[in-house]
């Protein structure tokens, strides 16, 4: 009886193993992290003009050839360089 438990936990084992190979697999032949958020492409990021930081270009505002994260930062216009 102890043979037989040995036995099956160890096709178990292999079978755990392959399965788990196997995922890894297929994420690695369908594009890294876009296996794991599937229906999403990826984005172009851009940088504010306003506050520096960089937020999905579809998540933004234009206004000509600046780019804004946020309707506020548009009407706030560029930061000043110094």
């Amino acid at each position: 009886m102890r043979n037989l438990l040995i036995f099956l936990l160890a096709l178990w084992g292999i079978w755990w193993v392959r399965r788990a190979l196997k995922r890894a697999g297929d994420r690695r032949k369908a594009g890294g992290d876009q296996a794991a958020t599937p229906g999403r492409g990826v984005e172009h990021m851009v940088e504010c003009a306003h506050c520096g930081i960089h937020v999905p270009e579809t998540e933004g505002v234009r206004e000509g050839d600046r780019f804004f994260c946020s309707e506020a930062h548009r009407l706030a216009g560029p930061r000043k360089r110094d």
